[in-house]
């Protein structure tokens, strides 16, 4: 179970895009494993969008895995959604990992998009089951609540056969979903090395009962990182932004602010949990800050994570 490291971010922290890509270009020739880019459609706060983006970056890089954290699923057409990511896993040479989810109750796409947020975890379902097939075979046919195909096919296929798509989520339905129809699964940025040991117990088990296997190192968590105190500015921003979003209480319960030693030990108390994977936030509020605080992450913790292995 080899502990693999990538970075993501929520709101675009960036102030342009030649910030962007200089962050882009220093983690291609780092030890970091992989970029994951945030899903919002609407807002000021949203980034660029997902998968125009993740195109983007994987034509730039040649080692970067580039990946979803997570991407709306009832936000998307199925048939439309399975040929981009086909494509991008295709151009990108096998570098995709699409991680999936139905976002909450209250996000603003639901009312901008018209978009009923009480079906979304059954349209998410069918979506999987459409964009499956549609991966692997050559004429679909589908007979859903929410979706009705006839004979429908799409070229070019991923090139890894099958796509690994992991599902992002804590509730009893992601559990269902993640043992049902995923390769993988994912934590949220608040959950905690205590509440996710459970989580991939429970989903193990249900996968067995459906007569699947999900590999054990297909489970990770992400988590907030800050070489730097609790008490700093940007971090106070941040705990607020997380009570007023989430309820969450205690900062040190869910982010790893301090030295290299207080990531390692936030990562090795969720490898204590089965978890081997791991898509980490820089806590940032400039261009300079979001690229130091990556490549400090690079240098100073990735190379220790080795002894987790």
């Amino acid at each position: 179970m080899s502990v693999r490291i990538g970075l993501a971010f929520g709101p675009f922290p960036f102030s342009g895009p030649k910030a962007f890509w200089r962050w882009v270009d220093t983690c291609e020739n780092s030890e970091i494993d992989s970029v994951f880019l945030p899903d919002r459609i609407v807002g000021q706060a949203a980034p660029p969008e997902t998968l125009a983006t993740l195109a983007a970056i994987a034509g730039r890089t040649r080692r970067l895995k580039v990946g979803s954290a997570v991407l709306v699923l009832p936000a998307r057409d199925p048939v439309l959604l399975a040929k981009e990511c086909a494509t991008i896993d295709l151009l990108s040479e096998g570098r995709f990992l699409p991680m999936f989810g139905i976002a909450e109750d209250a996000v603003p796409e639901w009312a901008a998009m018209s978009i009923d947020p009480h079906t979304r975890g059954s349209r998410a379902n069918e979506m999987l089951d459409v964009m499956t097939r549609l991966w692997a075979q050559d004429h679909v046919d589908y007979a859903g609540k929410h979706y009705q195909l006839r004979d429908v096919s799409i070229e070019p296929k991923p090139l890894q056969s099958p796509l690994p798509f992991w599902i992002g989520g804590r509730s009893r339905a992601a559990v269902e979903r993640t043992a049902r129809y995923a390769f993988g699964w994912l934590g949220g940025s608040t959950s905690t090395p205590e509440t996710t040991g459970p989580l991939v117990a429970a989903i193990k088990t249900r996968a067995r009962e459906l007569g699947r296997t999900i590999e054990d190192d297909h489970f990770g968590a992400g988590f907030n990182f800050r070489f730097g105190t609790l008490y700093e500015p940007v971090v106070e921003r941040l705990v607020e932004a997380s009570r007023a979003r989430m309820g969450a209480a205690d900062p040190s319960g869910y982010l790893a602010v301090g030295g290299a030693d207080t990531i390692l030990e936030r990562i090795a108390a969720f490898r204590d949990q089965g978890i081997s994977k791991f898509v980490l936030r820089p806590i940032a509020d400039s261009d300079d800050e979001m690229l130091g605080q990556s490549m400090r992450l690079s240098r100073e913790v990735i190379p220790l994570v080795e002894r987790l292995d």
